[in-house]
């Protein structure tokens, strides 16, 4: 990496690694409807320049339902489930958990038709990023709040689940049209269909970490982040913009310790080796042939 492509990605690492720490704040006085409701909308207005200048609008309408099943996956479910269940589960928890991500892309996009020459190593990654899992979600069932933990637990099994299928939708049915149109439509849609339930939810009182955590949440970790993500994907490619999904589970964990005084112990840091060395590993597989 030069210079610029290191800053770009030590930005996106952050970036996408305090949100998990700024929703512990936003829930305090936010519903995740009106939550939600004001980041994609504040993202999607800021972004829709970029997507009219770049006309990348025209050619989506030819991909609606494959957009529609992007906006759903990507960011409907997923925003309003991981939400809901930070009231729960600890921010750190809730990163480490969608570091498995890329190990349950494997899992779907074999189950979904595509043959995955994961060989040795890859097969060794997908089942050591499975214990992880196993690890941090045994732990959590068993602490004293572990019955209250199960319903955001599932909850957090549908941001996992829609996070892996968001890229497999893009890849498959989406790769040909511009990035920004998808990401501002998928933006401005969650925003127009949760405005009535995130409007009727507005709070009387709004605690001031509560609004500073909306409008960094609104601006940086998603305008920002969408935009140091275009910029580090044309200096390194994709694939090579993957790696900082490894990053972002450390920041999330730390700025959690550090904030919130979130408990760092010997399970996080198991859970946390094996489920982000289990995708590395997982990431070195062979290529993917159409079944």
């Amino acid at each position: 990496m030069n210079r610029r492509a290191l800053m770009l990605f030590l930005t996106l690492g952050v970036l996408w690694g305090i949100p998990y720490l700024l929703i512990k704040y936003a829930i305090v006085s936010f519903t995740p409807a009106t939550l939600v409701m004001i980041r994609t909308t504040v993202g999607g207005l800021i972004l829709l320049p970029l997507a009219l200048r770049q006309n990348a609008f025209r050619p989506l309408r030819h991909h609606r339902r494959a957009v529609v099943a992007y906006t759903i996956a990507e960011i409907g479910i997923p925003w309003l489930a991981l939400t809901h269940a930070e009231h729960t589960l600890s921010s750190g928890l809730a990163a480490l958990l969608i570091a498995a991500v890329p190990v349950v892309g494997v899992i779907l996009s074999a189950a979904t038709g595509h043959r995955e020459h994961l060989g040795v190593t890859g097969s060794l990654g997908l089942a050591i990023g499975l214990i992880g899992v196993a690890l941090l979600v045994g732990r959590e069932i068993q602490a004293p709040t572990g019955p209250d933990a199960i319903p955001a637990l599932a909850e957090m099994v549908l941001v996992v689940l829609g996070y892996a299928i968001g890229p497999m939708i893009i890849a498959r049915h989406l790769q040909d049209v511009p990035s920004s149109g998808v990401i501002v439509t998928s933006l401005l849609g969650p925003a127009v269909v949760l405005a009535p339930v995130g409007l009727a939810q507005w709070p009387d009182h709004v605690e001031p970490s509560a609004l500073v955590a909306v409008l960094v949440l609104s601006v940086l970790c998603t305008t920002v982040a969408f935009l140091a993500l275009f910029a580090l994907v044309a200096e390194v490619g994709s694939v090579r913009t993957t790696v900082v999904t490894y990053v972002n589970p450390a920041v999330a964990v730390i700025a959690g310790a550090v904030f919130l005084a979130e408990p760092i112990t010997g399970w996080t840091i198991a859970g946390f080796v094996c489920i982000v060395g289990g995708s590395i590993l997982v990431h070195r597989r062979g290529p993917v042939t159409p079944a």
